[in-house]
């Protein structure tokens, strides 16, 4: 998630939604509802029991989005859509109770940040907040899981000038609990520099890792203030820093975990931003290690700042997780571990797609087929 150019606002794929002020009040609130019943039903297939809506009864819940008829509602191919998503997600529960993680309450609000309209066509933009109850099922397990996810949302009007729900597209580059994982489109993998940048060995997501333990008390860095800071501003973010999130801007999932580092004790190692031997960053200025996520990699290691953890579950508070979604040797997603349980499962917290405090067994449930590269900071 590298920091890139923001796109122009316009009808391309990517582009962000422009408020359209003609729209009225009522169709705005009908896409919100319909919106919020969409992915409340995807956050309530991940609860224990999945548990019957209002009418608290076992088995699978009435979906919200299909009472939706008449003026807004969905399409029957999206509706296709909805179904795969649901099952998919109700598979991932069952995987996640295998790990010994359940959820016993969920709850999901959508704002509507935005409106367009243009002809038989139009693009919203919502913001999901969500928070997931952890199920106590050993009893160590953190109160909760949450996160904020931005989505773009399609619909298109009919001859009677009803509007249909058509698509629903994630813009954030992150990975929500209630995201279905999509076939991920290949992509070339990045090349590597003149500096020959290290590489770094995957890490096993076995759960039956060999005792690795990490004193968080004494050493050089403050790893209780690095969860603090991640605690702190994983929805509320940082003035003093640049927010790599939006359209075009290529996410700040790993420009988040510098920034927990360096209130950790991590310091800045000045020179030019390209060269991945040097991190720094600030409001003005942050070098390619700062906010890139395979430049980070090559910088953590070469620096022997970090060492490669050979499994997951040894992770503790302040150590990094990075996951190569696509397994195309490039590496995707970085977050910082805020949270160690004492049955040894690590907690992580991350920005594009704000998250707090998510298990590593739900990303591993989530995305069984990833490669994932774990660091003892």
């Amino acid at each position: 998630m590298v920091a890139g150019v923001a796109l122009v606002p316009n009808w391309s794929a990517g582009a962000a939604v422009t408020d359209d002020p003609t729209v009225d009040a009522a169709t705005k609130a009908t896409f919100q509802k319909l919106a919020d019943a969409v992915f409340t039903d995807r956050t309530q297939a991940l609860v224990d029991g999945d548990t019957g809506g209002e009418h608290g009864k076992k088995g699978h819940h009435e979906r919200l989005s299909s009472r939706f008829s008449g003026k807004v509602r969905m399409s029957g191919t999206q509706s296709h859509h909805e179904d795969s998503a649901l099952s998919e997600l109700r598979g991932r529960k069952d995987r996640l109770e295998k790990l010994g993680e359940k959820y016993s309450a969920g709850n999901t609000t959508v704002t509507l940040d935005a409106t367009q309209v243009k002809g038989h066509d139009a693009k919203v933009a919502v913001t999901e907040s969500t928070t997931l109850t952890y199920e106590k099922v050993r009893g160590n397990e953190p109160k909760n899981t949450g996160f904020q996810a931005h989505h773009e949302l399609s619909f298109h009007a009919d001859k009677h000038g009803d509007w249909q729900l058509t698509g629903i597209r994630d813009t954030d580059d992150g990975v929500a609990v209630n995201q279905p994982a999509a076939p991920p489109a290949a992509k070339p993998a990045t090349a590597a520099d003149d500096g020959n940048p290290p590489d770094a060995p995957r890490s096993s997501t076995a759960k039956s890792a060999p005792a690795n333990k990490k004193n968080l008390t004494s050493g050089t860095y403050d790893y209780q203030a690095m969860a603090a800071y991640a605690k702190k501003y994983w929805s509320n973010y940082n003035p003093d820093y640049p927010n790599f999130n939006g359209q075009g801007a290529g996410g700040d999932c790993t420009n988040f975990v510098s920034q927990s580092l360096k209130a950790g004790g991590w310091k800045h190692v000045p020179g030019y931003t390209t060269d991945f031997h040097k991190w720094f960053g600030n409001n003005e200025i942050q070098s390619d290690s700062f906010i890139g996520v395979n430049e980070f990699s090559w910088f953590a290691l070469s620096s022997k700042r970090v060492t490669s953890l050979p499994y997951v579950y040894q992770m503790d508070v302040g150590d990094v997780l990075q996951v190569d979604f696509n397994r195309d040797g490039s590496k995707d997603h970085s977050m910082i571990v805020t949270y160690r349980s004492p049955q040894g499962v690590p907690y992580v917290s991350y920005h594009s797609t704000n998250t707090y405090n998510r298990s590593v067994a739900s990303l591993i449930a989530s995305y069984p087929n990833a490669y994932y590269y774990a660091y003892r900071t």
